[in-house]
Order: C-alpha cells, then sequence, then structure tokens
C-alpha cells in the first residue's frame, strides 16, 4: 500500500514528428520525473494517449519504461476497456512481471448502471491478484462511480486497494474517505485539488503536472501528507497559473506543450488529438520562463 502513497505521475508518450514513438523522449522524461522526487510511474494511462497506442506499442513502451526504471520506483499498470470481457483476455495474456499494480478505468461510453460497474470490477479483481487501482473520471467515461459504489467494492475484494478520484465532486471524496476501510486509500485525480483532498484525508495523487515539475509538486504532495499544509499551500500557489492553460485545450495536449518547453520531448500528438492553440502555449511559455 505505501508504494502507492505520494506522487505517481501519468507518463504521457512522447511521439516523433512522423507520429511513432520517441523513445529517447522517453527515456529523458522518466528520469527527469525520478530525479525530482516522484514515488510512482503510471504507465500506459489517459495521458500517455492509450488509445491511439496499438497492443505491440503498448508493450513495447511498458517494457522500455521497465529497462529504464530499472527497479528504481514502483510501476502502476493502466489497463481498462469498456467490454469486460475482453478486458478481462487481455489481462490473462498481459505480462505483469516488475508491475506494481493496475489502475483500470470505469466503463467509458456505455454508461453502466452502478451495479454494472460493480460487476465489472468484481470481474476484473477476480482474474488478476495485483493491486488495482479504481479510475473514477465521469468526464471521460459519461459515468460516476458512487461513494456507495467504491466503498462496496472496497469492502468485498482484498485486491481493490484505491481509487483515483477524478469526479471533483469533494462531498462524494469526503464520503468515501470517511466511511472506507483502513486498508483502502484516496488517490486525487485532479492536480489542482490535490492539497485540498489530502488534507482530507487521502493518501496522494496521480499527476499530469508532476511530470513537468516533479520537485516541487512532489515536495506539495510531501509537505500535506507530513501534515504541514502552509508549505503545500505555498507550493500550490507557485502552480497557481499553470493550471488552467494546462487543461485549456484538454490533457494531454497541454502537458505535451509544457514538456516541449522545457526541451523533453515534442509537442506532438497523435490524431484526434492535436497541439494546443498559440495563446494557450503562449501562457504556458509565460508561466515556464
Amino acid at each position: 500500500m505505501e508504494k502507492l502513497r505520494g506522487t505517481g505521475v501519468a507518463l504521457v508518450t512522447p511521439f516523433r514528428k512522423n507520429f511513432s514513438v520517441d523513445f529517447f523522449s522517453l527515456e529523458k522524461l522518466i528520469n527527469h520525473v525520478i530525479d525530482g522526487g516522484i514515488n510512482y510511474l503510471v504507465l500506459i494511462g489517459t495521458t500517455g494517449e492509450s488509445a491511439v497506442l496499438s497492443k505491440e506499442e503498448k508493450q513495447e513502451v511498458v517494457v522500455f519504461c521497465k529497462k529504464v526504471n530499472n527497479g528504481r520506483l514502483p510501476l502502476v499498470l493502466g489497463i481498462g476497456s469498456n467490454n469486460t470481457l475482453a478486458l478481462i483476455d487481455e489481462i490473462k495474456a498481459t505480462d505483469f512481471n516488475g508491475i506494481d499494480a493496475i489502475l483500470s478505468v470505469s466503463p467509458y461510453y456505455n454508461k453502466p448502471t452502478q451495479d454494472g460497474i460493480y460487476l465489472h470490477y468484481k470481474m476484473i479483481s477476480k482474474t488478476i491478484d495485483l493491486p488495482i487501482i479504481i479510475y473514477n473520471v465521469p468526464g471521460r467515461t459519461a459515468s460516476n462511480i458512487t461513494a456507495e459504489t467504491t466503498l462496496r467494492l472496497a469492502n468485498d475484494f482484498g485486491n481493490i486497494v484505491a481509487i483515483k478520484e477524478a469526479s471533483g465532486d469533494l462531498h462524494q471524496i469526503e464520503e468515501i474517505i470517511s466511511k472506507r476501510p483502513d486498508n483502502f486509500m484516496v488517490l486525487s485525480g485532479d492536480d489542482g485539488l490535490t492539497p485540498t483532498i489530502i488534507k482530507m484525508g487521502g493518501e496522494g495523487v496521480i499527476a499530469v503536472v508532476g511530470q513537468s515539475h516533479p520537485k516541487i509538486f512532489s515536495d506539495m504532495v510531501k509537505a500535506g501528507l507530513n501534515g504541514d499544509f502552509e508549505k503545500a499551500n505555498m507550493l500550490h500557489k507557485k502552480l497557481d497559473l499553470i493550471y488552467d492553460p494546462l487543461y485549456a485545450d484538454g490533457n494531454p495536449a497541454g502537458i505535451k506543450a509544457t514538456l516541449s518547453l522545457l526541451g523533453i520531448c515534442k509537442n506532438v500528438l497523435r490524431p484526434p488529438l492535436v497541439c494546443v492553440s498559440d495563446k494557450t502555449l503562449n501562457k504556458l511559455r509565460d508561466f515556464i520562463i
């Protein structure tokens, strides 16, 4: 459980101008966040543009990340689908050697009922022994995992150990924190709400901006977890101006633009995603400079 405490980062997948995976930049990014004090890495998540990576590319990225990481930090693998049976088959066929946990998004587009969401995660739990992090992100899935369903899953399945909560609903998050079992963690899925969620009793975050600014962001999380909320708020305010432009044109467009300004990777996304507007890029440039 301690492996998931603190700051995880959802790594982007860097691309070259021809849209092929840029492994040179990916290595640079991994070393950048590790040197910045991040606690664990999340591979092939939404921020990694998993929806536009082939099965073979996903495997290549995971193998490469394991090699570069070389056991320095825990690794969490993003693996999810809105087709439960196909996901079960994928899990059975996946090599989880070197992976410490999985992050699995709630079924998207189908808009299942709460019983359907429960069944989805139940089937995942019965298929894999690794710790499972639920990912609730209604803005992308078009359906919310209620606090009641989250708590039901947390109590019924020992390997469902955490939730990445990106609903933005602080009342819902507070209910989960106040009623959860002792072995269940709540992780922020919103960079900007991280200090608030930690103060409420959350254990950390799976962040986006943490990969462009790993030192200041991870220091903020550490301060909050240590109860030094004055320091956490001070560091949080230093990042205030980046949050709006970072997400103005979607994720990972904002973070890729930011990383390109820092010289870490190229500002290239795969269609249908496109780069941020010039207006947004200039706001990000002003913050970086």
